[in-house]
């Protein structure tokens, strides 16, 4: 009877889909034939959508117009961003999704890092020398795959917080999938550019059609991904987590040198953590706690940062830049040597955050000359416990990954801001045969080289750098910012927190401010922007700025003005996204 039900369920969602009917009322409209129709920045009386995405974020602000919450909002979005975006995220990796309840006031975090298989080791990344395997050659192993989490954080925040199911949710990004979709500049530079790490596996059939990248306004339609989408329709989580698709999977990852069972899948669950709380200039800022060191050490900055009053210089002074290289150059080595999974180590918060200690810090920062030696401090003395692991050196080669963030507020005051991804661009590039789903590589952000708070160990969640965040004025939430790009994410948040209250710049000009990254002093990237005379300034005094700018980061962003009723929306250029504001003429 069950079979027979479920062969029911699925012609009927096919006969549906064929007709170009979801059964939802957030329906996926036709794909533009020119993104550039989308804007940047919106504003809306009822709701906001900032996402990477400008598909994504129409499917996000539909929800919103037809009823629904933003938590009902960021699942559809999550699921439309699987398909638009493939490379950056989906229900083959996991994430941080901060919410905050207007009902409650209450502000919760939802993890879905992915863990280690149970037959993980600590040596698994290095060769039979005992040296570590380049980062170019780990990453793209069957080792580098953790049990994805996102799709039972979508499923819990339903739970928790949402007003629609994930039938209605998913059904949009079921047809998206099925019937293709232009791709955009993003996405064909994305597979020209891993090509080559998509050609090993079961992806190539997808992105690399007779053996050649889809460009830029080329279609692509992928049914396997559609048919995951519909079985989850059908079943739900336990489609993904259990059954036939699981054990694909798992083989899967077995046939490329991983050690991930059915069993891992399913023991896999979230967890439900605080968010860690800061103060900056009277405003409250709330943040993700390790396992992602994004908010330790985007408070432990901005801390350092207060007393130097950065805004009695101009916004694109050397003395900025400096002032910024050399705080991140001292937390970047506090996170190196103290950031892990509090379920398996002892992270000092308290004695990173102490004020003692953030004098410390600010001592070895000067204007006059840089810290060629900056190294980890001591957090331990102004802290009770001890570190239960070793500073181990680390080799230098990984490349820092690529990720998505968005964001949605509603009308009932309900705040999403969401960090999801699969690591590198196209994740390990291993695709789950048959269902379309791209698998993450985030076990290579553990260390390579055993023996620190970060090694690898079985079930253990590898140091994020996500950093979903919210900031409160007077209880209320005010700001939310985000943004991909491995560990440059907290310096992209650090810098648009800065700069729109700092130096009061308008929203989408902090966002659009070029950024810095450095974290040690052999490890240097600029924006477009930054004055040449300002980097020859900083490389004389010692820095390493290399010739060419880059891009860093991709921040969305959320400003809620509570005096005016409305939200305004800002989506970063460096990507295609859009900003979608929602304005309802009947309130319900």
């Amino acid at each position: 009877m069950k079979k027979t039900w479920n062969l029911c369920l699925t012609v009927l969602l096919s006969v549906m889909l064929a007709a170009g009917i979801a059964p939802f009322q957030a329906e996926a409209k036709k794909p533009p034939k020119n993104y550039d129709e989308y804007t940047q920045v919106d504003v809306g009386k009822d709701g906001m959508v900032a996402t990477a995405h400008p598909l994504a974020s129409e499917i996000g602000a539909e929800v919103l117009k037809k009823g629904g919450n933003a938590i009902d909002a960021s699942v559809a979005i999550q699921f439309a961003l699987n398909v638009v975006e493939p490379m950056m995220s989906g229900i083959g990796g996991g994430g941080f999704m901060m919410v905050y309840d207007g009902k409650t006031k209450d502000t919760t975090i939802i993890n879905s890092r992915e863990r280690a298989p149970a037959g993980a080791t600590p040596d698994m990344f290095l060769d039979e020398n005992g040296k570590a395997i380049p980062f170019s050659e780990r990453v793209t192993k069957g080792t580098a795959v953790g049990v994805p989490g996102t799709l039972k954080s979508l499923e819990k925040a339903l739970d928790v917080w949402g007003t629609r199911s994930m039938r209605q949710l998913i059904a949009p990004s079921i047809k998206l999938a099925a019937k293709g979709f232009p791709i955009d500049s993003v996405l064909a530079e994305a597979i020209s550019d891993y090509q080559d790490k998509l050609s090993r596996t079961a992806a190539k059939d997808v992105f690399l059609p007779n053996g050649e990248p889809l460009k830029e306004g080329d279609k692509l339609v992928q049914k396997d991904l559609a048919k995951t989408f519909k079985l989850i329709w059908l079943k739900g989580t336990d489609a993904f987590y259990d059954g036939k698709f699981a054990r694909t999977l798992s083989n899967t990852v077995q046939d490329f040198g991983g050690s991930m069972t059915e069993e891992d899948l399913e023991n896999y669950d979230v967890t439900i953590d605080k968010p860690m709380w800061g103060e900056y200039q009277g405003y409250q800022i709330a943040t993700t706690p390790p396992p992602s060191s994004g908010g330790a050490f985007l408070l432990q900055m901005l801390n350092i940062l207060d007393d130097f009053n950065l805004s009695q210089y101009d916004i694109r002074s050397w003395e900025k830049y400096q002032l910024l290289a050399e705080t991140m150059h001292l937390s970047y080595a506090d996170r190196a040597a103290y950031a892990g999974d509090p379920e398996f180590v002892n992270v000092p918060l308290k004695g990173l955050l102490h004020p003692d200690y953030i004098k410390e810090r600010q001592k070895l920062i000067s204007l006059d000359k840089v810290n060629k030696k900056p190294a980890a401090g001591d957090p331990w003395v102004y802290e009770e416990g001890s570190a239960n692991y070793k500073q181990v050196e680390q080799p230098k080669d990984k490349i820092e990954g690529e990720t998505t963030h968005f964001t949605v507020a509603d009308r009932w005051g309900n705040v999403v801001s969401y960090t999801t991804t699969i690591e590198q661009l196209f994740g390990s590039g291993i695709m789950v045969p048959g269902y379309g789903v791209v698998l993450n590589n985030e076990l290579t952000d553990f260390d390579a080289v055993p023996g620190g708070a970060n090694e690898v160990q079985p079930n253990k969640r590898p140091l994020s750098s996500m950093t979903p965040t919210i900031l409160f004025k007077d209880d209320k939430p005010v700001l939310t910012v985000g943004s991909p790009g491995g560990a440059t994410i907290i310096s992209s948040v650090l810098q648009t927190i800065l700069y729109n209250i700092e130096y009061g710049m308008e929203l989408k000009a902090a966002v659009e401010e070029p950024r810095i990254y450095t974290n040690n002093i052999n490890s240097y990237r600029y924006e477009d922007d930054v004055p040449e005379d300002v980097i020859n300034k900083l490389n004389g005094m010692g820095h390493k700025f290399g010739k060419s700018p880059v891009k860093i980061g991709n921040v969305q962003s959320i400003f809620i003005d509570h005096e005016n009723g409305t939200f305004k929306g800002v989506a970063d250029s460096s990507r295609n996204g859009a900003a979608i504001g929602v304005n309802l003429k009947h309130k319900r």
